[in-house]
C-alpha cells in the first residue's frame, strides 16, 4: 500500500500543529521532510523539519531529476519533495504524511490520484492568519506581509482538495481530519 496524505494550506494556518497531532494518532504515518532553499527559522534542524540547502544545490538537483515536485514558493526560496524521502518512507511500509505549500499539495495529488488524500486547512479568517502569524514571532513585517498576499491567491486553490477542513477550534479540526483519514486508509 503506497498511500499518502496531503496536508496543505495558508502560513499560519496551523497546519503543522494538526500533522504533529495526528502523527501520534496514526502509529504507521511517517512525516515526509520537505527540502529548502530558505534558512533554518528559529530551533529547525536540518534533517528534522527541513532538508535545507542552498539555492545552486536545490536547482542542481531539481535538474538531475531527484524530486517529485518542486515549486519556487517565494522569490529565490523553493521547496520540494525528494523521491529518495518517499521511497525510504514507503520501504518500511508506512503512509506518507505531508505538510507541504498549496502548489505542492496540488501537483501531489493530481500524481498521486486515488492514493492521495488532500486536505485544504482553512483558517477562520484572513485577520485570524495575521493574528497567528504575528504570534509566532518568527517572521520580519515584510515577510507577514507577503504571507498574508500569498494567503488570498492560496484560499482560491482550497476546492482543488479532496476536503476542506477549517482550523478554528484546533481540536475539532484534527478529529475531521482524523475521521477523514481513516475513512481513505479503508
Amino acid at each position: 500500500m503506497r498511500k499518502l496524505v496531503i496536508f496543505s494550506a495558508p502560513s499560519g494556518s496551523g497546519k503543522t500543529t494538526i500533522v504533529r497531532e495526528l502523527l501520534k494518532r496514526f502509529p504507521q504515518f511517517e512525516f515526509s521532510i520537505s527540502a529548502t532553499s530558505r534558512q533554518p527559522r528559529g530551533a529547525e534542524q536540518n534533517g528534522v523539519d527541513y532538508h535545507f540547502m542552498t539555492n545552486e544545490e536545490f536547482k542542481e538537483r531539481v535538474e538531475r531529476g531527484e524530486f517529485v515536485e518542486w515549486e519556487e514558493v517565494y522569490a529565490g526560496t523553493c521547496y520540494g519533495t525528494l523521491k529518495s524521502e518517499m521511497e525510504r518512507i514507503w520501504a518500511k511500509g508506512n503512509v506518507i504524511i505531508f505538510d507541504v505549500d498549496v502548489m505542492g499539495g496540488i501537483n501531489l495529488k493530481k500524481l498521486f490520484g486515488d492514493d492521495a488524500c488532500s486536505m485544504f486547512i482553512m483558517p477562520p479568517s484572513v485577520e485570524e492568519l495575521e493574528r497567528r502569524l504575528r504570534g509566532r514571532g518568527t517572521d520580519s513585517e515584510e515577510v507577514i506581509q507577503k504571507r498574508i498576499a500569498k494567503a488570498e491567491f492560496e484560499l482560491s486553490k482550497a476546492p482543488e482538495f479532496d476536503y476542506v477542513v477549517v482550523n478554528d477550534i484546533l481540536e475539532d479540526a484534527v478529529n475531521e481530519a482524523e475521521t477523514i483519514i481513516s475513512q481513505f486508509l479503508k
